[in-house]
């Protein structure tokens, strides 16, 4: 290999370290947060997600940009991390959504309205496919667009966008049917 050849690399190298710092920064919490509400546990999606950046500095060499950002290039290895860490631990362990940490300055009435909404919502993913969940966690909980989320799932953004569609469809009906009950 030429010199000039191992200072691009190392160019390369540096300027993907710094964009991975960066990201380190701006998302690390939705990684946490997109392992917690698969995992259920706060301190295994802490230790993951920091196995997610781990297990990205080691593979810095290998990736390069295909017109898939960075980010989505981490979520992926955080799919890859979780599910990993299902097939070991063979029981798989579900979070309710109401159970995710939202910071608000809202008064108690407001945020006990806000937790029975969870759990009206909770109750309703359980009964989404494991797709639609999925899709659903990632678009909502990790904050990824369409096209970020179908290059995790190997899915196309316009099936990504029809399963989120007929999830929140599906979710909806589901919604309006348990406030009835609720009423």
């Amino acid at each position: 290999m030429t010199a000039e050849a191992d200072r691009g690399k190392t160019e390369a190298r540096k300027y993907n370290e710094a964009k991975l710092a960066s990201l380190y920064d701006e998302c690390y919490d939705k990684i946490a947060r997109y392992i917690f509400v698969r995992m259920g546990s706060r301190a295994e999606a802490e230790d993951l997600a920091g196995e997610v950046f781990l297990k990205a500095l080691e593979a810095l060499d290998s990736y390069k940009e295909r017109g898939i950002p960075m980010q989505a290039w981490l979520f992926r290895i955080a799919h890859n991390i979780v599910v990993d860490h299902l097939r070991k631990s063979a029981k798989r362990q579900t979070v309710p959504i109401d159970t995710v940490p939202v910071v608000t300055n809202l008064d108690p009435v407001t945020t006990v309205e806000k937790n029975i909404e969870m759990e009206k919502v909770t109750a309703a993913m359980k009964q989404l496919t494991p797709e639609q969940s999925h899709v659903v966690t990632l678009r909502f909980f990790g904050g990824l667009t369409a096209g970020e989320t179908g290059s995790i799932l190997n899915k196309s953004d316009g099936a990504v966008r029809e399963m989120q569609r007929a999830a929140i469809e599906k979710l909806r009906k589901l919604l309006v049917i348990d406030d009835k009950s609720w009423g």
